[in-house]
């Protein structure tokens, strides 16, 4: 089956209420560039399509989902080395686990949202 229409760009977008920690944790934290910036609302780039923002929910007009509902889930390429980078920049982690034929871990940003990174 062929999609309605076609996507050129995929935006996440996160709304929180821990602005300032969020914007660090996944600025400072886990490096993502930033592509947009204002005072209230951050882009940052994933991958070279998929793009991860953060809007400070006391601005906004949705509320935040204060981690419930939403799993981020990004595939690394070693699993091993992305677990010891969390640890390193103080990230708590679970252990890594298999799971559906991959490796997988998870962590939550400041707001709790439940990051899985996994590994085939």
């Amino acid at each position: 089956m062929k999609p309605l229409f076609a996507i050129q760009r995929n935006n996440t977008i996160l709304y929180c209420q821990q602005w300032d920690a969020t914007m660090r944790f996944y600025g400072d934290l886990l490096r993502l560039p930033v592509t947009f910036a204002n005072d209230w609302f951050v882009e940052f780039q994933v991958t070279e399509d998929a793009f991860l923002s953060i809007a400070n929910a006391a601005r906004a007009t949705i509320k935040p989902a204060h981690g419930h509902g939403i799993t981020l889930s990004w595939r690394v390429d070693d699993i091993e080395l992305a677990h010891q980078k969390l640890l390193g920049a103080g990230i708590e982690a679970t252990p890594i686990k298999a799971k559906w034929g991959a490796r997988v871990l998870y962590f939550r940003d400041p707001e709790g949202h439940r990051i899985e990174l996994w590994q085939r």
